[in-house]
């Protein structure tokens, strides 16, 4: 049975940093200092940001209903739904 002591003197324990550190360098590719992207993204946003409306689903407008309907029930509520945002 091998203990604690013996674990840390396996040579192969001690490499173990090193490897991860090597498969991390090698599985991320690495990003210069002065990196910018190859084009200008801004114009792209506003054009996806004009063309999509935002849809806010039924329940989303359930669960707020629901929420004021329990806040004008019990206002004595009010610091807990505080607390929890």
């Amino acid at each position: 049975m091998t203990t604690n002591h013996e674990l840390n003197r396996n040579p192969e324990r001690t490499q173990e940093p090193e490897r991860i550190e090597e498969l991390l360098k090698d599985a991320l590719p690495r990003i210069d200092g002065d990196a910018e992207p190859s084009r200008d993204l801004w114009p792209d946003l506003l054009k996806r940001m004009d063309s999509e409306p935002v849809r806010v689903p039924w329940f989303d407008w359930a669960l707020a209903t629901g929420l004021f309907a329990l806040i004008a029930v019990f206002p004595g509520a009010i610091p807990v739904f505080l607390y929890y945002l």
